[in-house]
């Protein structure tokens, strides 16, 4: 790709930033490195790590299109050299608060942020935030709900919730840290649980079926958020209610 120019990625840019004022570059280890597996492989565990010229092509896409608003998916195994790659092209990482509370991600709890990031409650892959929290309820493996427990009373704790509206307590917490950006499925805002999820990842059936019907936007949903975003400065000044 890079003998075009990288063309091919550059005109998809372009149309996705017509349409979006940010775009989310899923995968972002890709940029540096990705996993070749042979096509007549087997398994994919017979394959190697491939370099890839990632700050070439963010230098290419910065000079086409004069900035590079995106947010990059940093989640995974991610390296040194897949920070040093975000930071260099000052993109924000993202967060999710459903990974925070599991006792090995805690870089992911909101007062360990920097301004530089995007926070999610969750993501399209992930439970509901009222699925995850319930997830203790459901499970028949003894030693998985244990651990599921200790996530939601780690998570309840940290956010200062008495459990009766966890979803909310988890937007608040994701509003009121210091990330530039602040995201939420639809699901979450709703309070839906794990019968709303949109994706499983690893199965092929049922996924991507979830939608919300007109009649579930109650205009006092919009105005929770709204004083939310006021009370936590996220949005611009002069547009709030009371200037």
């Amino acid at each position: 790709m890079s003998s075009d120019g990288y063309g091919w990625w550059i005109r998809r840019l372009k149309q996705m930033l017509q349409r979006f004022d940010a775009v989310r570059l899923d995968h972002f280890i890709g940029f540096y490195r990705y996993w070749e597996v042979q096509a007549g492989a087997q398994t994919a565990r017979e394959g190697r790590f491939v370099l890839v010229p990632g700050a070439e092509f963010f230098e290419k896409a910065r000079k086409e299109l004069g900035s590079l608003p995106f947010i990059a998916e940093d989640l995974g195994l991610v390296t040194a050299e897949v920070t040093e790659l975000r930071e260099r092209f000052e993109m924000p990482g993202m967060r999710i608060l459903m990974f925070a509370f599991s006792g090995d991600w805690r870089e992911y709890q909101p007062h360990r942020f920097e301004r530089r990031t995007a926070v999610y409650t969750g993501t399209h892959d992930n439970d509901t935030t009222i699925g995850w929290l319930t997830a203790h309820e459901r499970t028949q493996d003894g030693h998985a709900a244990y651990h599921l427990r200790l996530e939601r009373e780690r998570a309840l704790r940290y956010a200062g919730s008495d459990g009766k509206e966890p979803h909310w307590d988890m937007i608040r917490l994701a509003m009121a840290s210091v990330a530039n950006v602040a995201l939420f499925p639809l699901q979450d805002v709703l309070g839906l649980g794990t019968e709303s999820r949109m994706n499983v990842p690893g199965t092929v059936r049922g996924n991507w079926r979830w939608r919300f019907r007109r009649e579930q936007l109650l205009p006092q949903l919009g105005e929770r958020l709204r004083t939310l975003a006021e009370t936590y400065e996220r949005i611009p000044p002069g547009l709030g209610r009371h200037g």
